[in-house]
């Protein structure tokens, strides 16, 4: 049960599970290793699995009509990605996961949670607390881009995530926060000039 006790750890910040619960919620959980550029999700297939990053970055993103990419999320150590869409209503995905970095990953199978989402009721209300945080911060996340200036935006997210800014190529920043790349180069060279 070692190799599942960061996932274990996460949960228990919302709900205390018995031993009993543990090793049977430990039951439905797998781990996956994954190299750097690989996907765990691609447009037109079903997203079978929610992951846990255990160690390494991920971002999950689209490609409009025009080829152009436009990233919606990362993930780094002890947060989840997916393409949500996809795996609630099990239908084709429309996003790509991409591995950032070589990566280590908890993966929870659709089906299987819904099992143990019904064998194990604190589960459901740790559901329950983690999707309506996740809809509060992309509530935040909606109201930073239609009211605060791209710089107001790259300030904000240094601010609160200097470790995944960091780690995440600048070209895949600029798009998370939605100007370009060389927008995002002029922004970072005013800021060096000043200090």
């Amino acid at each position: 049960m070692n190799e599942f006790s960061p996932v274990i750890e996460y949960v228990s910040r919302y709900v205390a599970l018995t031993d009993d619960e543990i090793n049977h919620f430990v039951t439905f959980l797998k781990i996956t290793k994954v190299k750097r550029r690989q996907f765990i999700v691609q447009p037109g297939f079903v997203c079978r699995n929610k992951s846990y990053v255990v160690k390494g970055a991920f971002r999950a993103y689209l490609v409009d009509n025009e080829g152009k990419e436009h990233t919606l999320a990362f993930a780094i150590e002890d947060w989840w990605i997916s393409d949500y869409s996809s795996l609630i209503y099990q239908e084709p995905a429309t996003l790509f996961v991409e591995a950032l970095e070589d990566s280590v990953l908890i993966q929870v199978n659709y089906d299987d949670e819904q099992t143990f989402l019904k064998e194990i009721p604190k589960l459901e209300k740790f559901e329950r607390i983690i999707t309506q945080r996740s809809l509060a911060f992309q509530q935040k996340r909606l109201l930073s881009t239609f009211t605060k200036t791209a710089e107001q935006r790259y300030d904000e997210f240094i601010s609160k995530y200097a470790a995944v800014a960091q780690r995440v190529p600048q070209y895949a920043l600029a798009s998370y926060l939605g100007f370009s790349t060389e927008y995002l180069s002029k922004i970072r060279n005013r800021k060096a000039s000043k200090s």
